[in-house]
């Protein structure tokens, strides 16, 4: 179950990094289409794309302890009371998660139902980009969970895995 786990927070990680090639891409694509005179509307497009890369980057980043964690109180507990406040904490990401996802299903059938369309020059309906957001929330929710298991069972979750920084290994003299 693990390997899966892993695999699912890795593809969805891989499909985010591919959103972010797509902004370079319909940028590149902009620049030359200025150049040749050709009119390429890539503000829509990028921020599709940039949609897609935040909520499905979302899992992959926790699970590899990327996220920015303010650990303020918990980082001051200690023994029980710190294991109680993490399933706390990790209880109400789970909650929260699936509560997200529910409602973004609720905005992507709306969406679908009432055939909206983006006011671009490309029209796209506007459940297909909304529908990487609700994949980003729904495996993020999966990723809270996981963490939840890994902690009601004392084992190391995702977001304290020691992880390098882009800044590791750099001295820093003053």
């Amino acid at each position: 179950m693990r390997r899966i786990l892993d695999l699912l927070y890795l593809v969805s990680g891989g499909l985010a990094a591919f959103c972010l090639f797509m902004i370079a891409l319909t940028i590149v694509a902009q620049i030359v289409g200025r150049s040749v005179g050709v009119t390429i509307d890539s503000t829509e497009s990028g921020g599709f794309f940039l949609a897609g890369t935040t909520f499905l980057g979302l899992a992959w980043t926790m699970k590899t302890g990327g996220h920015v964690r303010v650990s303020l109180l918990v980082g001051r507990l200690k023994g029980r009371a710190a294991w109680l406040a993490e399933a706390w904490i990790g209880l109400f990401g789970v909650i929260g998660c699936t509560y997200l996802a529910w409602q973004t299903y609720g905005m992507i059938h709306d969406s679908w139902r009432f055939g909206d369309l983006s006011p671009g020059l490309l029209a796209v309906p506007f459940w297909i980009p909304q529908s990487a957001m609700l994949v980003g929330v729904i495996v993020l929710a999966i990723a809270m969970l996981d963490d939840l298991v890994l902690v009601l069972t004392g084992r190391t979750p995702g977001f304290a895995a020691p992880h390098e920084t882009a800044l590791d290994g750099i001295e820093l003299n003053e």
